[in-house]
């Protein structure tokens, strides 16, 4: 846990975000992030759907507090857009309300948040609204319910660690939905805190919108998770066509090909742009053993020792505070 608090922590620090931005990718995020422009992310996208893998795209973007950024933001994903539509690739967008001015205007984030749909809706490209931490829970559904009612072609996530989960699975169940654990630290009475709650919570989700659910994207990198979904389906009946397997872009790239070579729907989350660090500390946070599987990529003697001092520090911080408690 100690170690989930220091990436959420550095994901967090506006300093080392725009630090990572000066230096691009010479960080060492290169091998989980398709790129820092369209271009480099289109070509990654059609390598994979070479392979039998379709995509869903996040155009990166961090500690939105202008409108114009949010403008800049929502007409990049328009971009994007066309561009799928342009090489008739096999991906959607996933986006993120803050991203869009969510912490701005309500009311303004909405109104790009409907020009995108709009956009995607006229290409059949579908758009899923990526949820965060707490704070933007709510108001991230109530623009889903609100945008549904002019649009068919939008999914949402749901984060397994909230208590709301359950609600929330069962009043969207219509939706096409990403099931994932969580990536955010959230206080106890809104979320589950241990490990074990939070798996055993994921796999009870993933059960029930199975069952029940429109259409289920299984956002997992975990082997076991995986293979109990595989005994599940085929003990209940359910067909290939209601299900996706979902990894994130440089991890466990065998695996990657081996599910969608054995037939199963499989879509990589193919993130791009200079805004690339909160993301990949969170993916560090969320799942630790993400460290493992990209250490040898990522963590090399090119590495600039930013990460490494500003995570010590970070750390020291909190230990320190814990003893003068």
């Amino acid at each position: 846990m100690v170690l989930k608090d220091v990436f959420i922590g550095l994901s967090q620090n506006q300093f080392l975000n725009n630090t990572a931005k000066k230096y691009g990718l010479k960080l060492g995020a290169q091998s989980v992030v398709a790129g820092t422009n369209l271009t480099e992310a289109i070509k990654s996208i059609k390598e994979l759907n070479a392979k039998g893998i379709s995509c869903t795209v996040d155009n990166l973007g961090e500690f939105v507090f202008e409108k114009s950024e949010a403008t800049e933001a929502k007409n990049q994903i328009l971009e994007v857009i066309e561009a799928i539509h342009e090489h008739q690739a096999d991906a959607h967008i996933s986006l993120k309300p803050s991203q869009l001015g969510l912490d701005i205007d309500y009311s303004f984030c909405l109104e790009n948040l409907r020009e995108i749909a709009a956009r995607a809706y006229q290409y059949g490209i579908f758009i899923n609204i990526d949820m965060e931490d707490y704070n933007r829970l709510q108001p991230s559904f109530d623009m889903l319910d609100e945008l549904s009612k002019e649009y068919d072609n939008l999914g949402t996530v749901i984060q397994a660690y909230f208590f709301r989960a359950d609600d929330d699975i069962e009043k969207y169940k219509n939706y096409r939905l990403r099931i994932v654990k969580g990536a955010y630290k959230e206080p106890e009475d809104v979320a589950f805190q241990t490990k074990e709650e939070i798996d055993k919570h994921y796999i009870q989700l993933i059960e029930w919108h199975l069952l029940n659910g429109k259409f289920t994207s299984i956002a997992t990198h975990d082997h076991r998770v995986i293979n109990h979904v595989k005994q599940f389906v085929k003990e209940h009946q359910i067909s290939n066509d209601k299900f996706e397997f979902q990894m994130l872009y440089g991890f466990r790239k065998e695996m990657q090909l081996d599910l969608a070579s054995e037939g199963y729907n499989f879509c990589t989350y193919v993130p791009f742009g200079h805004d690339w660090y909160g993301y990949f500390m969170r993916r560090l946070a969320e799942r630790p053993q993400n460290l493992n599987l990209v250490a040898k990529q990522v963590f090399t003697k090119k590495t600039n020792t930013i990460i490494g001092v500003a995570a010590g520090a970070f750390l020291l911080g909190r230990l320190t505070k814990r003893r003068n408690k």
